[in-house]
């Protein structure tokens, strides 16, 4: 089974808006919707779970009633940070269903996510173990002590920027998460980093720089761009 692992427990601050950014109208649908839908309308995925913020679950069942989101099956609780939120999730999923299950772990503010990026990392998770969503380094990177200057830069074709769906098997994603609090990491910024910090490897699938994460108002001006815009028939 392949579980699309939503996670919404953010408040998100950085947009500076009055309700969370993944319930902001865009186009008179919410942005969690968009992302539902892509996980929805996936061949490969048999179930959907969310991690929500406190105070929304009602309306996220609601939001999935009104849009006809019948994969979705559970709604966990979020956390303190994000670390706390994943745990949240797959703990919750693991009560529920076999070690050997997939979980795709994504942010529901990537609703942009495509049917090729969510098919290549169940494949790669199905190969390796693990996937994590990535694509290319385009810009030069430069390094900084103090944000103001800097005299280094690093080479780009070394580097990699993660973006989600970030996929495991339920069993080693959750054994993972148990091992982190003993050792004492309570707060990496994202499942690929937890699992590099407590020193295994993780592989890449394929991502997209449509698949963009919508955490300023900037950036939801983008998603409604790219919701209208329609590739040249001459493009390859």
């Amino acid at each position: 089974m392949n579980i699309g692992l939503l996670i919404a427990g953010g408040s998100g601050k950085r947009m500076g808006q009055d309700i969370p950014k993944q319930f902001l109208t865009v186009n008179e649908k919410p942005v969690i919707v968009y992302t539902l839908e892509a996980f929805q309308d996936h061949p490969e995925i048999d179930e959907i779970a969310v991690v929500c913020i406190e105070g929304w679950e009602n309306m996220l069942s609601a939001y999935a009633k009104q849009f006809n989101i019948t994969k979705l099956k559970n709604i966990f609780p979020g956390g303190e940070n994000g670390q706390d939120s994943i745990r949240n999730g797959v703990y919750g999923l693991r009560d529920a269903y076999g070690d050997d299950n997939i979980v795709l772990i994504h942010d529901s503010i990537r609703p942009m996510v495509s049917p090729e990026i969510i098919s290549d990392c169940i494949s790669v998770t199905e190969k390796k173990g693990c996937a994590i969503t990535v694509i290319p380094c385009a810009e030069a990177m430069l390094e900084t002590n103090d944000g103001i200057e800097s005299d280094g830069s690093y080479p780009r074709d070394r580097l990699k920027r993660t973006q989600t769906p970030q996929g495991f098997k339920l069993g080693e994603i959750c054994d993972l998460h148990k091992r982190a609090l003993e050792s004492g990491i309570t707060n990496s910024v994202a499942s690929c980093t937890l699992k590099i910090e407590m020193g295994e490897k993780v592989y890449f699938s394929k991502g997209s720089e449509k698949n963009i994460k919508l955490t300023t108002v900037e950036d939801i001006d983008i998603f409604k761009a790219l919701l209208m815009a329609k590739r040249a028939d001459w493009l390859k």
